[in-house]
């Protein structure tokens, strides 16, 4: 690379918490996130929607002489994902590819905007789930690693040459697999690396191994003065210290790296996208600064200078990785005390039912697979993010020749078992103080749905929760995380069984019920995708409506009868399982995209749909 000698760079480190119900995968109302139906779509909304189309402003003369950060008209629309180096999880990618899709798009021709500008793309691999790598176990952490790849490649278009690490947690053995799946570099805090210069240049781990990774040191004091000082408050002071050596001769390649959190630019700080772009519009200014992306870096200034790592340690734990499985003291409320002593116990139950959950995919696997059950979950990273068909022909490609149907829904059954088992341990679940939040709530339902995978949940049941009992925080009343589990993570219904009653009024509302209740012929009613259930009309003449749903990731069929009664929120559907007693469903308990085309002028605001919850 010709040109300056300081470079800088901008990374952006996008996640959310997956929010999605296990069974529908959909995102359920939120009502903290109002006015936005849910955090995904407010964060959206404020933040990466903006990034891809931030607003930069030509300054008015008159204000300009009397304040130097001054804004004025409108001039342009920059996509700041084809400026600055960023990673996406693949979960919350999932979720823009179905709800904000031209997010997700400005984000893929903004790396494609990188690899013209620079030869190397602006965005970043990350693990498949935002698990704290080093707490995982050697074969966990490898299918993690692969599945974030293989999502990488399909969704960007090319092989990833670097991996943003959850929460930067790193270890030895972390770094050393990333390394052996061909990974070239991570970006890490400087006090997670021993011997570097301080030059912010990329440095170089070599493993017990013989194997080496590039690091990329960001600069903290930087990232803490704009994610938690008022730098972004005013752009020129932030391209100040973009530009640091802009008065200094330099006789060496100096980096200066801010890495972030990217919900900072938007989110917690309102207009910072826009400041952000007022800031690299300065400091492109100073013919001494460069602007360009981490892999450009590491590509062009390859690392020499050999460091250690602090193993175990992360960017938002001082005591290595303990936030995620102790009550080490790292909390969001320091005028507290640290009562998070539910961080071990909770760990520990998810890893003793993941233990078991894994020993059901082994067994009932070397009787379905033709390969080792673990290579193909594995493989299943490439197909993973996708369902229906696609899921099919997988599971069809992995079990032995002449498999029954059954034993291709097995299949594909237990490939679900183990996303859901790997779901457990997203690393939110232990980053905040209480253990009856929304982010343990959300792991303990997808426990909830691999017990349900597992075909044992019966067996398994009793001593998960008891398990479970002994993680709380410990002062009068709090709850422990069984309660979380039981009284809010699992499904009171069948979810196929309120899917299908949510099916019958649906169709009910749109047709003559007087016709159908004479028993005269109803036109016929088109199949209908109710979250990820595909949903078909077999009987839809009769006072007595029949159905059958399909799960489209699993396969997994099951037919109902049911008669509807009544209109808007005092609607009761009758419904039945094939050879099952008769249940009473109501509008709150149908998935919410049909309750609200149900219930219509009824459902005025939320609480409609939550009904009696």
């Amino acid at each position: 690379m010709t040109g300056p000698s300081h470079l800088l760079i901008v990374h952006q480190h996008l996640y959310q918490p997956p929010r999605e119900d296990p069974w529908l995968e959909v995102v359920s109302i939120e009502t903290s996130a109002v006015p936005d139906h849910d955090w995904n779509t407010r964060i959206n909304r404020e933040c990466y929607a903006r990034l891809g189309r931030a607003e930069a402003y030509r300054k008015d003369a008159r204000a300009a002489a009397r304040d130097g950060d001054a804004r004025a008209g409108l001039s342009r629309i920059v996509n700041l994902y084809a400026w600055c180096s960023f990673d996406a999880g693949a979960t919350l990618c999932e979720w823009l590819d179905s709800e904000a899709p031209d997010t997700m798009r400005a984000m893929v021709e903004g790396d494609a905007a990188g690899v013209r500008r620079w030869g190397h793309g602006n965005a970043m691999a990350a693990p498949y789930h935002h698990v704290i790598l080093p707490l995982a176990s050697p074969r966990e952490r490898r299918t993690e690693i692969r599945w974030g790849l293989r999502d990488f490649k399909r969704r960007f278009g090319r092989d990833a040459e670097g991996i943003w690490l959850p929460e930067c947690a790193a270890d030895d053995d972390t770094l050393d697999a990333v390394a052996a799946e061909g990974v070239r570099f991570t970006i890490l805090a400087p006090y997670q690396v021993h011997g570097h210069d301080d030059s912010g240049m990329p440095v170089l781990w070599r493993g017990p191994s013989g194997r080496t990774l590039t690091i990329v040191p960001y600069d903290s004091s930087l990232a803490g003065d704009v994610a938690f000082g008022g730098l972004l408050g005013n752009p020129g002071a932030l391209a100040h210290r973009f530009t640091p050596y802009r008065d200094q001769p330099l006789t060496a390649p100096r980096c200066t790296t801010l890495a972030t959190d990217g919900e900072t630019f938007g989110h917690h700080h309102k207009n910072g996208d826009a400041a952000l772009l007022e800031a690299l519009s300065l400091a492109s200014r100073h013919a001494g600064t460069q602007l360009t992306n981490a892999a450009a870096l590491v590509a062009h200034y390859p690392a020499t200078r050999e460091v250690d790592l602090v193993s175990p340690s992360a960017w938002s734990c001082a005591h290595g990785v303990e936030r995620w499985r102790s009550n080490c003291g790292c909390r969001l409320d320091s005028g507290k005390p640290p009562l998070q002593q539910w961080r071990e116990p909770l760990r520990r139950a998810l890893e003793g039912f993941a233990s078991q959950a894994h020993d059901v995919y082994a067994r009932e696997g070397a009787a379905l697979f033709v390969g080792d059950p673990w290579e193909v979950r594995d493989a299943y990273g490439e197909v993973v993010g996708q369902d229906g068909n696609v899921l099919e022909q997988f599971a069809r490609s992995v079990v032995y020749a002449g498999a029954s149907n059954a034993d291709v829904q097995r299949a594909r059954e237990l490939l679900e078992l183990q996303r859901a088992t790997l779901r457990l341990f997203t690393s939110c679940a232990w980053f905040f103080d209480e253990v009856d939040r929304i982010e343990v709530r959300q792991v303990l339902r997808y426990a909830a749905r691999a017990l349900e995978l597992t075909g044992e949940a019966a067996r398994l049941s009793p001593d998960f929760v008891q398990a479970l009992t002994s993680a709380t925080n410990g002062h009068a009343g709090a709850p422990t995380a069984a309660e979380v589990f039981v009284r809010e993570a699992l499904p009171q219904r069948a979810p196929a069984l309120c899917v299908a009653a949510a099916a019958m009024a649906l169709a009910a509302s749109l047709h003559d019920t007087a016709t159908i209740a004479r028993g005269e012929s109803t036109p016929a009613v088109s199949p209908v995708r109710i979250g990820t259930f595909d949903v078909e009309y077999l009987q839809p003449a009769t006072p007595s409506w029949r159905v059958r749903t399909t799960h489209r990731r699993t396969g997994a069929v099951a037919t109902f009868t049911g008669r509807v009664e009544g209109v808007g929120p005092s609607q009761v559907v009758h419904v039945a399982p094939e050879n099952g007693a008769s249940e009473e469903v109501r509008p709150h308990e149908y998935p919410e995209a049909i309750a609200r085309q149900v219930l219509g002028a009824s459902a005025t605001d939320d609480v409609a749909l939550l009904g009696a919850v």
